[in-house]
């Protein structure tokens, strides 16, 4: 990119100094009326009717002056929109010629408007900001507010090309906020603005402007500036180095493009997307791209745009092919200008190929050429931004000169006003400001006052809540209890970590412990290492199976046949029933069989856990309804899961495998490679959700996130209200 120059001290002195001069010198000015002299000298001026001929205009005949003139300029801007900048200054020549110095207000403002027009196209932008703001007095003189709000856009742009930013923005607001007053934004304002903030590198501020520019450019039918909109936002895409979506834009910008039939549009467009695919390392992108671009460009005998030259280039020397991206480059220099800003890249990037084919001596020439350019470049700017200001002095010098006996008489009148008004400015100020403080601060009281009473009335109605619940709970467990205690065999009921939740006496006695001292205690640490593990290898499998039978060993070498039944009212709770294996199968084995092995359910296996729990099996009518909900109650399970998960996500900014860690209840294990909670993820589908699903885990989860993460209170409510929906459900056909 080109180095933008610094400022002199002394420059900014003169700019200090200069808007200084000018504040004085603006209450003069404005009595004495609108003062712009930028009539040419009659003898430079065409001769009217050989000019009109020349011009081939067409007026009706009894067209008057000021008729002739307004067309002359409408064919001025015709001809600047199509680039023939020498044919739009014989068209105004001739305007002015028509009005000989006389006409109305609108079409003064018109030629002064357009001849602003001439000198920003030619980069001349001092001159042109003189025009325009001539421009704008014709305007405001005659109180066209149309004219005002697009004069004032017209300045910012030139105080843009000449590098104050902050009277560009100025300048934009103002005219931005007249056409809101007016009720006409355009989407010109809008680009302008971005194009100031992507020039300082404000990208998000660029880009939020350019898309209520494309917003309002849409919405006037004006597909073509919208889309120049577009392309811009993928240029300051590039600019924050995301091409992904930069090329998702340029893409769509392409499109409409070929739409419109604006065929160097469509090849810049093509150059930008092969920068696009470079910058994410995408070659085979980048030449179907220049593939495409070439295709187009051979059915049309213009130039190719630099741009569109420049990237292909870039891709012909990445390629290992620098010879004919030298050999693209030259042309491409010499259809280009050396006043345009790719012409610097151009070099640059030639001077790449150079090194690359190995004729190191031409690549440092053309990088001289490239930094002579440059440095040729910034000065014209600062050159332009000097000549500005020093017309600002001067102006500024004339007009205090002529203004200075009168100022000095207001200046002292306006110090005594301005000292009694200070005075009772600031008395009102300091009381309003306190004024304010204080209703401030009795506001964010009550506020807190308000949050902490909602904040407890929720505490309060949680707890409740709890306490019912874990009464409930409490009775349930006591009915379990006496369940099992009032069966002979030994079963214990387990979760699905193998923790035990209830055991009977039998099977107290024969796990060798005191009575209720299996509640709470893992069942693997009553068995040996080994086949510890084939029990939590077992419980994992049993989410989708319905029983299996392992032979155990205990740590006094006892041995016991295990056998793992679902509860039979699907929470994901296991029961686990114990009997001594038969003397023949003891024979054939060691201590069990081996770990992690299930064995086979023979003809005579014990009645299911659900039978002898449930009774009879209920009627055809009977087990459609449990279907039904069932299925209900799975969909809930996973809606609850889900809705836990974006809880958490949104309130911490962690993923699933944080959750699962610090709530203690998912087990996190890593898997080729990779730590996962597979347990977890499989209640976060529908399709992936175990046949026997650990509900009770997935509640627990919805508790862990409403206690320890801050949310909106309408999300509170709803997490709460699913949580309620899964135990409303268990509760239907649960025991426990």
């Amino acid at each position: 990119m080109t180095p933008r120059p610094s400022v002199p001290p002394q420059l900014l002195s003169l700019v200090a100094s200069a808007i200084v001069l000018m504040s004085v010198s603006t209450a003069a000015a404005q009595d004495a009326g609108v003062r712009c002299d930028v009539a040419r000298p009659a003898a430079a001026l065409p001769d009217p009717a050989a000019c009109q001929s020349a011009v081939e205009l067409r007026v009706p005949a009894d067209a008057d002056a000021d008729q002739r003139a307004q067309r002359l300029v409408a064919v001025a801007k015709t001809r600047l929109q199509a680039g023939d900048q020498d044919g739009a200054g014989e068209a105004l020549d001739c305007a002015e010629s028509v009005l000989a110095g006389r006409g109305n207000a609108t079409s003064r403002h018109a030629l002064v408007r357009a001849r602003g027009s001439l000198a920003y196209s030619h980069g001349r932008m001092p001159e042109a900001k003189a025009l325009l703001e001539c421009a704008l007095s014709l305007a405001e003189a005659r109180e066209a507010r149309d004219a005002i709000a697009s004069d004032t856009n017209a300045i910012g742009s030139t105080l843009r090309r000449l590098g104050d930013y902050r009277g560009a923005l100025q300048a934009f607001t103002r005219s931005l906020e007249m056409q809101r007053a007016q009720g006409k934004v355009g989407g010109a304002v809008f680009n302008n603005i971005a194009d100031v903030y992507r020039e300082q590198g404000n990208h998000e501020e660029a880009l939020r402007n350019y898309r209520e520019a494309r917003r309002f450019f849409i919405e006037a039918g004006k597909r073509k500036d919208a889309v120049h909109a577009l392309e811009s936002m993928a240029v300051v895409e590039m600019a924050k180095d995301r091409p992904r979506e930069a090329a998702r834009w340029l893409d769509e910008a392409l499109g409409i493009y070929r739409e419109l039939g604006l065929r160097d549009y469509e090849l810049r467009t093509t150059g930008r997307l092969i920068e696009a695919a470079l910058a994410q390392g995408d070659i085979a992108a980048a030449a179907r791209w220049k593939a495409t671009g070439l295709a187009v460009a051979a059915a049309h005998p213009d130039p190719l745009p630099a741009v569109f030259q420049w990237q292909v280039a870039r891709l012909d020397r990445v390629s290992g092919d620098p010879s004919a991206a030298a050999a693209r480059l030259r042309i491409a220099l010499a259809d280009t200008g050396d006043y345009e800003s790719v012409y610097i890249e151009l070099l640059q990037e030639l001077a790449l190929a150079q090194e690359a084919l190995g004729d190191r001596a031409a690549a440092l020439e053309t990088l001289r050429r490239a930094h002579a350019k440059a440095l040729k470049a910034a000065g014209a700017k600062h050159d332009n931004q000097l000549r500005w200001l020093l017309t600002i002095f001067q102006t500024a010098e004339r007009d205090r000169t002529i203004a200075r006996l009168e100022a000095d008489n207001q200046r002292r009148q306006a110090e005594v006003r301005q000292r009694t008004l200070l005075l009772w400015l600031t008395v009102a100020v300091a009381v309003a400001t306190m004024l304010g403080g204080w209703l401030v601060l009795q506001r964010r009281r009550q506020r807190e006052r308000l949050l902490e009473a909602a904040r407890l009335a929720r505490k309060e109605e949680a707890l409740a809540r709890y306490r019912r619940e874990a009464g409930a709970l409490a009775e349930d467990r006591q009915l379990l209890q006496a369940l099992l205690d009032s069966r002979e065999d030994a079963v214990c009921l387990l979760d699905a970590e193998g923790l035990v939740l209830a055991a009977n006496r039998a099977a107290c006695t024969a796990l060798g412990a005191e009575p209720r001292g299996l509640v709470g205690v893992p069942l693997s640490e009553r068995l040996s290492a080994g086949d510890g593990d084939a029990l939590r290898a077992a419980l994992e499998r049993m989410e989708d199976t319905t029983d299996q039978q392992l032979d155990l060993a205990l740590a006094d070498d006892r041995c016991w046949r295990a056998r793992l039944s679902q509860w039979p009212q699907g929470d994901g709770l296991i029961v686990c029933e114990l009997s001594v294996p038969p003397v023949a199968e003891t024979a054939d084995t060691t201590i069990g069989l081996p770990s992690g092995t299930s064995s086979a359910r023979t003809p005579d296996a014990p009645v299911e856990q659900g039978e002898a729990l449930a009774g009879a099996g209920p009627s055809e009518g009977a087990a459609t309804q449990d279907t039904r909900l069932r299925e209900d109650f799975r969909r809930s399970l996973v809606e609850l899961m889900l809705s836990s998960l974006e809880a958490w996500e949104r309130s911490t900014g962690s993923g699933r495998l944080e959750l699962a860690e610090k709530s203690r209840i998912w087990r996190v294990a890593v898997d080729d490679g990779r730590v996962r909670a597979r347990a977890m993820e499989r209640y976060l589908g529908l399709s992936r959700l175990p046949q026997n699903p650990r509900w009770r885990d997935v509640v627990r989860t919805g508790y862990y996130v409403l206690e320890h993460c801050a949310m909106d209170a309408d999300v509170r409510e709803r997490l709460q209200r699913q949580v309620d929906t899964v135990l409303a459900y268990t509760r239907r056909s649960a025991l426990v």
